[in-house]
């Protein structure tokens, strides 16, 4: 059950990037007054890339042409399209731990315990940021994470590859990481079905939750 105070939120449209970069914003520092509730925002962009605070212009291939987005998040380059589940989160931490190495840990959580709902054995790797799967030469990133957080309330969040177009990833060097490719549910032999991600994403989000707060220094 998602808490009152927060807005949980499932588009059924392609949403323009600049629109929802707009309205994210404005919603963090609505909530950062308190006249907003919080927000979890699912949903899907057209083809594009958006560029983190660490992207590197060398690592943009860009062959057909996707707008590209400065982001204002942390990382490097990442490719937004269908058939991909993008999850906004815009959250109060400063009610929530003030701890942001917290919050990234629990949002990898989250991802990973969503996927297990769903078949797929996912998990963090020393050193390489997003959510993997596979085991030596089957080992590919299913999973992205980039956030900002300004005034102790987040914005943006991740991605997870459902049913998206993987050659849509040449365009870039994915988060900077040229040695492993991506995957997606499809790809691996499963359900493509975005309603079966967004009910895992909300079945595990209470115990995300419950874990901002419960993540100590050494973990």
């Amino acid at each position: 059950m998602i808490e009152p105070g927060i807005e949980w939120r499932v588009s059924d449209r392609l949403v323009p990037y600049d629109e929802a970069l707009g309205e994210m914003e404005a919603r963090a520092a609505s909530v950062r007054v308190g006249e907003a509730r919080e927000l979890v925002w699912l949903l899907e962009h057209p083809p594009l890339f958006t560029a983190g605070t660490s992207a590197d212009p060398v690592e943009l291939i860009n062959p057909l042409g996707f707008p590209v987005h400065e982001a204002g998040r942390g990382g490097r380059y990442t490719y937004h399209g269908p058939g991909q589940r993008v999850g906004y989160l815009v959250l109060d931490l400063e009610k929530r731990g003030k701890d942001i190495r917290c919050f990234v840990h629990a949002l990898e959580g989250w991802m990973i315990a969503a996927l297990s709902r769903l078949g797929v054995e996912a998990r963090r790797e020393a050193g390489r940021i997003g959510i993997w799967t596979g085991k030596g030469p089957d080992e590919a990133k299913i999973g992205a994470i980039g956030v900002r957080v300004k005034r102790w309330v987040t914005m943006h969040g991740f991605s997870i590859n459902v049913s998206p177009d993987l050659a849509h990833f040449g365009g870039i060097v994915p988060c900077g990481i040229s040695e492993y490719g991506v995957t997606s549910l499809q790809t691996l032999g499963l359900e493509p079905s975005m309603k079966l991600v967004d009910a895992a994403l909300e079945q595990e989000f209470p115990a995300f939750l419950n874990n901002l707060t419960g993540i100590s220094e050494g973990a």
